[in-house]
């Protein structure tokens, strides 16, 4: 691991490790040399489009209907404050968490801490150099927690890529300590099967729970065997984290079979994802319920005993929904919106031919009481706005803005940009403001566009894949009664009870 200090202010899957715990930063005045990420966790290299689409485009921005590349354009109740390009971690930029005055910015090369004291002009705290996709990042207290989703030789932020074939490759979760935000410290990792694209925290007083969401197992991998049907949990004790260890697997899709009892996928469904694990999970601890968004399947399930969630109801959409990307509920908890991610996030699927109803957004409202609680669809939410065939864009991470009495979110939809929108009749959501991009490219489709977009303390805080740290501020009675509410952390998959 290396720690790359840099006074000046300046993506989504893949993996790595430190090698012993505890491990010293090494510290820069500026972006070294050494900040090069391994050439295993780079991107693929950008996808050629036909000739009379890459026309399309052109023309599109010829006539105004989509903004040229590097043009900003946003609805009038928006505003863009700031920008810090990338840095000394060139890759993807992807999820973010808040605590305090600061925001933690996760990035496939490492993660990166900002002060955002003054949102008009944040600035960067530190960088830590720990490749490995897709660092998704959440805080607790004093701890930081990084995904590693890709197989490395070790379990050091100086490890390399290799085989999941491999028996002796790792990939997992990764604790720091960051009680100096100036000089995080990495104190422990955790193997967990299949890696762990993304993860979820249950915070107690004592303990903090991991919920380590992971997919795609295969016969040929080790330490990724199907069926892959749940959920790693990681038991992190916070007076000592260098004890963090998998407590459980809970099996959420039981069923015959060595696939369990998750969607099938295709040939039975065409174009869905076979359920073999979860992409992701959120919580709402208030309620002690949790979300989960499963490739193939959209559950709900108690947290009551976090050790041991049980499945409430299990929802699957075999006509639109391609891919179970993510999950945020409402405050009363009475409605959960779940994304699909059709095309993984790279495909240009904002276009008309695609349509509304795919990917998109699913609402559904949750019917009845205690374990008898059911899932019931009511509509799809998709941004209005088509965008180019050379532009990735699909429904991605977002989160609510809290005013009580309405349901409002703000929502990444990569090169698609930031959408502001209202689902409080949840049969008619509706757009209330936008903020985009023009396309990286007129030529071919390049990955970029807003990973998330979060609702903090009256402000919206972007991470886009390839420009970099946005802030945003919206203007607008129907949000502006958020600005009096006030949290001290944000996990966006751990939601709080804004009210209470």
């Amino acid at each position: 691991m290396s720690l790359l200090n840099n006074p000046r202010t300046r993506r989504r899957r893949l993996g790595v490790g430190a090698a012993a715990l505890g491990l010293i930063a090494a510290l820069f005045s500026a972006a070294p040399a050494g900040a090069t990420p391994d050439p295993g966790d780079s991107p693929a290299a950008p996808k050629s489009v036909s000739k009379s689409d890459a026309a399309d485009a052109k023309a599109a921005i010829k006539g105004g209907e989509i903004p040229a590349p590097d043009e900003i354009v946003h609805s009038d109740n928006i505003k863009h404050l700031a920008n810090i390009p990338k840095d000394a971690l060139p890759g993807f930029n992807t999820d973010l968490a808040f605590q305090g005055k600061y925001a933690f910015a996760g990035n496939y090369d490492g993660f990166r801490i900002y002060d955002i004291s003054n949102p008009k002009k944040p600035r960067t705290v530190s960088q830590v150099l720990c490749p490995g996709s897709q660092n998704d990042i959440s805080v607790s207290g004093n701890l930081l927690f990084l995904s590693t989703d890709s197989s490395r030789s070790d379990n050091s932020c100086n490890s390399t890529t290799q085989p999941a074939t491999e028996k002796s490759s790792w990939e997992g979760m990764k604790v720091f300590d960051i009680s100096d935000k100036s000089n995080p410290k990495y104190v422990s990792a955790v193997e967990t099967a299949c890696g762990s694209h993304t993860h979820t925290l249950v915070p107690e007083k004592k303990n903090v729970y991991v919920y380590v969401s992971s997919y795609s197992p295969s016969a040929t991998f080790p330490d990724c065997q199907p069926p892959h049907d749940g959920i790693s949990i990681i038991k992190v004790p916070r007076k000592a984290p260098q004890k963090a260890a998998v407590v459980d697997f809970p099996v959420l899709f039981p069923g015959e079979g060595p696939d369990g009892g998750g969607n099938p996928g295709g040939p039975t469904n065409p174009g869905v994802s076979k359920t073999t694990g979860c992409h992701d999970i959120t919580v709402l601890p208030s309620k002690d319920l949790a979300a989960g968004a499963c490739m193939g399947d959209g559950i709900l399930f108690s947290i009551k005993n976090p050790e041991k969630p049980t499945v409430i109801d299990q929802v699957q959409d075999n006509k639109n929904f391609a891919f179970w990307h993510s999950a945020t509920f409402n405050q009363k908890a009475d409605k959960v919106v779940f994304t699909d991610e059709l095309g993984g996030g790279g495909g240009a699927t904002c276009d008309e031919a695609t349509g509304p109803e795919r990917g998109a957004n699913g609402i559904y409202d949750v019917k009845g009481k205690g374990d008898h609680r059911k899932l019931v669809f009511k509509s799809y939410y998709k941004i209005p706005r088509h965008q180019a065939a050379t532009e990735n864009c699909v429904a991605h991470n977002g989160s609510l803005i809290p005013v009580k009495g309405k349901d409002l979110m703000v929502q990444a939809w990569y090169q698609g940009g930031v959408s502001v929108w209202d689902f409080t009749n949840s049969s008619k959501p509706k757009e209330i403001g936008y903020f985009e991009r023009g396309p990286l490219s007129t030529d071919a489709i390049q990955l970029g566009g807003s990973w998330s977009a979060y609702y903090y303390n009256g402000y919206i805080y972007s991470n886009d894949i390839a420009k970099g740290f946005d802030v945003l501020k919206i203007d607008d009675k129907r949000t502006d009664p958020a600005e009096r509410v006030r949290v001290r952390e944000l996990n966006v998959q751990t939601q709080p009870d804004y009210f209470d």
